[in-house]
C-alpha cells in the first residue's frame, strides 16, 4: 500500500470539519501526517472515540485515549452571527475553511447552516464578538463530510488563485527591454560614404546633361 493511498483511506475516516484542532491545517494534512507516522491517531475531537477506533482498525495499531488538550467531542454546533452587531469586516469570511459565511465588505454577514462544519474558526477573528456557536440540532453525517471535503478543496484553490493574482499585482515591473546595441561606427561610416558617393555621381550626371 503506497503512502498516498493510505493517506486517502485515513482522510476518508476523518470528519472533514477542517477545524485544525489536530494541529494541522485541515483533515488532509493530518491524514498525511498519520500516514507518514509523524502524528498519533487521537488528535481529532470531532471524530471522537469512534474516529480513533476506525483509524486503529485501519492501521492495525492500538487505540489511544482522545487527546482532550485538543478539544472535547460533542454534538455538532454551528456558527450564528448576531446580524444587528455585524460590522461587515469580512474577517469571519476569510477564516471559514469551507466558505460557509456569505456577505460583503461593510454589509451584514450570515452563516449557511447546512455548510457550517462547527469548526469555530470564525469566532476568534470577529472584532465585535458577534459570533457564537449554537447547537445544530442534527448530527454530522458522512454526506456532510464529503461535501465539506470538496468545499475545502475549492476554498484552497480559490485562495491560492487570489494569492497568485496579488503576487503578480505587487511584483515590480519588468525592466524595459534593453535598447538594441548601437550600430558599429565603421559600418555607419561606410554607409554614409556610399550615399555621398552616389549623390555625387548623380549630381555629376545631372550637371553633364545641363546645357
Amino acid at each position: 500500500m503506497s503512502c498516498r493511498t493510505l493517506a486517502d483511506r485515513i482522510d476518508a475516516l476523518l470528519p472533514q470539519t477542517q477545524c485544525t484542532k489536530c494541529g494541522y491545517d485541515g483533515c488532509r494534512p493530518y491524514a498525511d501526517a498519520i500516514a507518514g507516522a509523524t502524528a498519533p491517531i487521537n488528535r481529532c475531537p470531532p471524530g471522537g472515540e469512534e474516529g480513533i477506533a476506525a483509524l486503529s482498525a485501519l492501521l492495525g495499531v492500538p487505540a489511544l485515549p482522545l487527546d482532550t488538550d485538543r478539544g472535547e467531542p460533542g454534538p455538532l454546533r454551528v456558527a450564528r452571527i448576531d446580524e444587528s452587531h455585524c460590522i461587515g469586516c469580512t474577517l469571519c469570511i476569510q477564516a471559514c475553511p469551507v466558505d460557509a459565511i456569505v456577505g460583503a465588505n461593510k454589509h451584514m454577514h450570515t452563516v449557511l447552516d447546512d455548510w457550517c462544519t462547527g469548526c469555530d474558526l470564525c469566532v476568534a477573528p470577529c472584532p465585535v464578538d458577534c459570533i457564537e456557536m449554537v447547537p445544530a440540532g442534527r448530527a454530522w453525517r458522512a454526506q456532510d463530510a464529503a461535501v465539506s471535503r470538496e468545499r475545502h478543496r475549492a476554498h484552497l484553490a480559490r485562495t491560492a488563485r487570489l494569492a497568485a493574482d496579488n503576487a503578480r499585482l505587487m511584483a515590480p515591473e519588468a525592466p524595459a527591454e534593453p535598447a538594441a546595441p548601437a550600430a558599429d561606427a565603421g559600418n555607419e561610416e561606410r554607409k554614409r560614404s556610399a550615399i555621398e558617393s552616389a549623390l555625387a555621381r548623380a549630381r555629376a550626371r545631372r550637371n553633364a546633361t545641363q546645357p
